[in-house]
């Protein structure tokens, strides 16, 4: 059985990333979606956000809880 793994990134994932505050992910994901000419309904994937961020994509993986 393979387990599934989530494909958005939220603004607490950006968090503990970056060490920064909730209100800096909101901010930058709107940022993201902005320079991606996405909707603010659509979503961001963790392969979006790691190519935005320069953050490897394996990195960023290790910080996203499930």
């Amino acid at each position: 059985m393979t387990t599934r793994k989530r494909v958005c990134i939220y603004p607490k994932d950006i968090q503990r990333i970056t060490g920064r505050s909730d209100r800096y992910g909101r901010k930058l994901l709107q940022e993201i979606k902005k320079f991606l000419g996405k909707e603010n309904y659509q979503f961001i994937t963790i392969k979006e956000f790691s190519d935005y961020s320069g953050i490897e994509l394996e990195t960023v993986k290790t910080y996203i809880n499930d």
